[in-house]
């Protein structure tokens, strides 16, 4: 944060903070607990209910620990309504799993799932070069 540092922020939170535009106790004032933790959310990071907690605890100028439980509660019933207003994720991972394949100078191997639109039968009349190679 710009300035003075928010009591239960850490440099994490602090760094998601300022990149969704709220730098100062000001700012997070403005928009209010859920909103921060909302756009922490939107902006694509992985906040949890702690986050959610240290933006009250730091509002209040108290140890996130202290929250009441029914405060806690209302925080998350509210979370979870904004949540629920988010579109619904893609479900597809960023990238597909990486598959290393060794390439040897006396091998090549291909994929199981390799085809190249060729029969495996060699042309001709399949005499003893195709016995040789099997």
């Amino acid at each position: 944060m710009s300035g003075a540092k928010l009591r239960n922020i850490g440099p994490k939170s602090a760094a998601w903070l300022r990149q969704v535009g709220l730098r100062s106790h000001e700012d997070i004032a403005a928009v209010g607990t859920v909103e921060a933790f909302m756009r922490v959310k939107r902006a694509g990071f992985k906040p949890t209910l702690n986050l959610l907690y240290a933006i009250e605890g730091a509002l209040l100028d108290c140890h996130w620990q202290e929250i009441s439980d029914e405060r806690r509660n209302e925080l998350i019933q509210a979370a979870d309504a904004a949540t629920a207003l988010l579109p619904a994720p893609r479900n597809r991972p960023a990238a597909a799993p990486v598959r290393t394949t060794v390439h040897t100078e006396d091998t090549v191997a291909l994929p199981p799932s390799y085809d190249d639109g060729y029969d495996d039968e060699p042309a001709g009349d399949g005499g003893d070069e195709a016995e040789e190679r099997e």
